[in-house]
């Protein structure tokens, strides 16, 4: 039961067009979960794990959520890496079993990604794939060729990313109706990922990380300078943010105030906020608040995640929420490694993202903020 609650609460939808999610099992009639991770005990475990008593892939999920009354076809499609799925097949030699899935079926779950035999430390160095580093963003093997086959099919698709990392999914977010980011989801993986669709509770994951659009727009591998790198640090737009994720629900958030607008070097200082599910489903939501250093004297970060608070609402409920903010939390690292609190302005931001404009355009709503100001003389603090 644990397990499962963690992957229902990790799981991050990516898009939602049109409100395609959640699936109602009662218009179904047929259902195709295609994709070499769609039935993957393997993608569910991930890096650095135990044994579990219980595994339930996707396809293994999804067949028990909707019971005997709608016809799940399953077909692996490809290979994770390779460009035929048998040793002694042609290339592409499951393509036409996936597509006549498809072409049968009234919805796709089509599952994609890595999995631990191509991500993590150093594995086979004759697999270009597999040898620690990936070289490049993008889904391996046949992977996005059989997703553009299956999009040409013209059945709705539920795209679920099964990977332990970020992937430049582009052709993916203007051509998908729904992205699921999975993870290595667990054991009860397939559970909550057919919870999750079908409806039977809402998305509250956000990214921890950064969605890049291609490798190409990132600094050099050798280039140890931070410019460009991280939410943090981003000149261009993300494809998805860092901190960014959606719900079948909405939430308003409303009177952030601070206990105090002028701080002495050092102390602390509270912010509260009032956060309100306006939907119609309960909800956990992750309250997020960012830091500013509006007049540093030397290139800091655009802002810093700086608290994170989780609720759970029911539709209507509305809750108080309350951060406190260091004087640790808003020093600086000057040219000279010292840790050091400047006086002058600060911004903060709260809400349900990080403040950026691709997050403002995929949620369609804006973060709150205020200011204050640190008084006093800089002060070096310890790290």
């Amino acid at each position: 039961a644990f397990a499962l609650e963690v992957s229902k609460r990790s799981l991050v939808l990516l898009k939602n067009e049109n409100n395609i999610l959640p699936l109602n099992k009662d218009n179904l009639k047929s259902i195709a979960v295609i994709g070499p991770n769609a039935n993957s005990r393997i993608a569910l475990a991930g890096n650095y794990f135990g044994t579990a008593s219980n595994y339930v892939t996707v396809l293994e999920g999804i067949k028990g959520a909707v019971g005997k009354d709608v016809r799940v076809f399953y077909a692996e499609g490809c290979h994770l890496y390779k460009d035929r799925a048998s040793n002694l097949g042609e290339p592409r030699d499951q393509f036409a079993e996936a597509i006549a899935v498809a072409e049968r079926s009234d919805v796709v779950v089509l599952c994609l990604g890595l999995d631990s035999n191509i991500e993590g430390e150093e594995g086979d160095t004759s697999n270009e794939y597999a040898s620690g580093d990936k070289l490049h963003l993008n889904l391996p093997g046949l992977q996005q060729e059989l997703m553009e086959v299956i999009y040409k099919t013209g059945k709705p698709i539920i795209l679920v990313l099964i990977a332990g990392s970020a992937m430049a999914v582009t052709w993916a977010d203007e051509h998908i109706p729904a992205i699921i980011q999975a993870w290595y989801p667990g054991a009860e993986g397939g559970k909550a990922i057919a919870s999750l669709i079908f409806g039977e509770y809402s998305p509250s994951g956000r990214l921890p990380v950064t969605f890049y659009r291609t490798t190409e727009e990132l600094p050099d591998f050798r280039d140890y300078s931070m410019r460009n790198r991280t939410y943090r640090y981003m000149q261009q737009e993300a494809l998805y943010p860092f901190g960014y994720g959606l719900s079948y629900t909405t939430f308003e958030y409303s009177g952030l105030v601070s206990d105090k607008t002028e701080v002495p070097a050092g102390d602390s200082i509270s912010f509260r906020a009032k956060v309100k599910n306006t939907g119609s489903m309960e909800s956990w939501e992750t309250v997020q608040l960012y830091l500013k250093d509006v007049e540093a004297s030397v290139e800091v970060p655009k802002w810093q995640l700086r608290g994170i608070r989780t609720v759970f609402l029911k539709p209507g409920e509305e809750t108080e929420v309350e951060f406190t903010l260091t004087g640790r939390q808003m020093a600086l690292i000057d040219n000279d490694g010292r840790c050091i609190l400047e006086p002058g302005e600060f911004r903060v931001y709260v809400g349900g993202s990080q403040p950026d404009s691709r997050s403002e355009k995929l949620t369609g709503r804006k973060v709150l903020s205020t200011t204050f100001t640190v008084t006093g003389e800089a002060i070096e603090l310890p790290y």
